[in-house]
């Protein structure tokens, strides 16, 4: 019986070819008309690594030869992935970049501290302590103004924080912010005792401030419980009622 033209059979051998011959066979094919038409020196995802063999970065399959890996490059995973990263691809180019709403702090290179003068006055009338700020800032960027702020002894951690104290903080681009420890005293707000002033023309920052008294509050009385009696303490060494 003649078994050459039956389904299944390979043409010149005495039987059908198996699965795996029919297989072997298509991956050979393959192989060499792949090596006909491809340049695997343009392609991005083949690697050749330390032990002699190849690899595929985008699948990671490891291949002995350049003819596994072309037959490779014809299969059904190898073309997948290819779909699936030509797609990322895409996606990502259609997405736009979405606009920062804030740049972040600006960073600007700091030339030094400026040059200051501090002068310790007083009120004629009231006699409140007041101290007058004349910093120079001569190479101040355009349209930048001082800026100050009044900060607690607790808030820095360059000293020992001090209660008697607190911190008056100056700040102008592009100098280093500087600092100068007054007394911590309450702040006189009003109008003809504390000002500001910036001159763009000499590039001075003038500011004065004055300092109010404390006054000395007594303590209000400690509430009374019942059946219990206030009593004073003199100085002669005993209490009365």
């Amino acid at each position: 019986m003649d078994f050459q033209n039956r389904v299944g059979h390979k043409f010149g051998t005495a039987g059908p070819a198996t699965d795996q011959e029919i297989a072997a066979d298509r991956r050979e094919r393959l192989r060499k008309l792949a090596l006909e038409t491809i340049d695997l020196s343009k392609d991005p995802y083949f690697m050749r690594n330390h032990l002699g063999s190849y690899e595929c970065k985008l699948c990671l399959t490891l291949h002995t030869n350049e003819g596994s890996y072309l037959a490779h490059t014809q299969g059904k995973k190898h073309q997948i992935n290819l779909a699936r990263r030509a797609a990322r691809e895409k996606q990502d180019a259609t997405i736009q970049p979405q606009p920062q709403t804030s740049s972040g702090p600006r960073k600007t290179v700091k030339i030094g501290r400026p040059g200051y003068r501090v002068t310790k006055e007083r009120d004629p009338d009231s006699q409140q302590k007041a101290l007058l700020f004349e910093i120079e800032y001569p190479e101040a960027l355009e349209r930048v103004k001082p800026r100050h702020r009044f900060m607690s002894a607790y808030e820095q951690k360059v000293e020992p924080p001090e209660s008697k104290f607190q911190y008056l903080l100056t700040a102008c681009e592009p100098y280093e912010t500087i600092a100068f420890k007054v007394p911590n005293m309450e702040i006189d707000k009003a109008e003809n005792k504390f000002f500001t002033s910036w001159d763009p023309q000499r590039k001075v920052f003038t500011m004065q401030i004055f300092f109010k008294d404390r006054e000395e509050k007594e303590l209000p009385a400690l509430p009374q419980r019942p059946g219990t009696t206030n009593l004073a303490f003199h100085g002669g060494g005993g209490f009365t009622r």
